[in-house]
């Protein structure tokens, strides 16, 4: 029973990831029968994990059809993005009025010659690691539980818009200047000025959505 729920633990992380990727791409389908024997669960807990990806709008149950990912619109994408710079701004602005600013030198410090390095080579799939390690730890700094499941919950649905959005032309040289400049506000302890950086760095991803909206959707 216990390794039951690891397993079923383990499937709904995998398929977190796997629609981030794309490796399931919009309107594909997600087999129970696959996707129990894969991962050793029954199929009834594959039922609760599609559950727990409809909930937070990963994919959607049809009846007598099974399951398959969602496709958003640019409309959908605008309303997530939204809410998305509305909480980021507030994690932010709590990161720093929560925190010692000398607690962030070191991703100053990372978000400098590496991060340069990243952009330069293409190396996009570390680029995207190092911010997730920003969002996380300004995540922990805000203590706010609620806030910290909001933003796990909209994340899981912009992570693979923002995937796409990273490597359009620009773009990555673009966000890199921006969080530096959140990083910046951060270091100095000023939380309005962090908080402003952060929305106006979302706001431009959206915008750049928007310019390439028929390459992305």
């Amino acid at each position: 029973m216990q390794r039951s729920r690891r397993n079923a633990v383990a499937l709904l992380k995998v398929l977190r990831e796997r629609i981030a990727r794309r490796e399931y791409p919009p309107g594909a389908k997600l087999l129970e029968n696959d996707l129990a024997r894969e991962f050793g669960v029954s199929r009834a807990r594959v039922r609760e994990a599609f559950g727990a990806l409809e909930q937070r709008g990963l994919i959607r149950r049809i009846p007598n059809r099974g399951a398959e990912v969602v496709r958003l619109d640019l409309s959908q994408v605008s309303e997530i993005y939204e809410v998305r710079e509305m909480l980021e701004g507030l994690c932010v602005r709590l990161a720093v009025q929560r925190s010692k600013p000398e607690s962030w030198q070191d991703l100053v410090r990372l978000f400098g010659k590496p991060m340069e390095r990243h952009v330069k080579r293409g190396e996009f799939e570390d680029y995207i690691a190092k911010l997730e390690l920003l969002r996380r730890r300004t995540i922990v700094a805000a203590r706010n539980r609620v806030l910290a499941d909001m933003l796990d919950s909209i994340n899981d649905r912009a992570r693979e818009i923002m995937r796409r959005i990273i490597i359009l032309p620009g773009r990555a040289e673009a966000g890199l200047k921006q969080h530096r400049a959140v990083l910046a506000a951060m270091r100095k302890g000023d939380a309005a000025a962090a908080e402003r950086r952060r929305r106006e760095n979302i706001r431009s991803s959206r915008d750049c959505l928007r310019r390439y909206e028929s390459f992305i959707l």
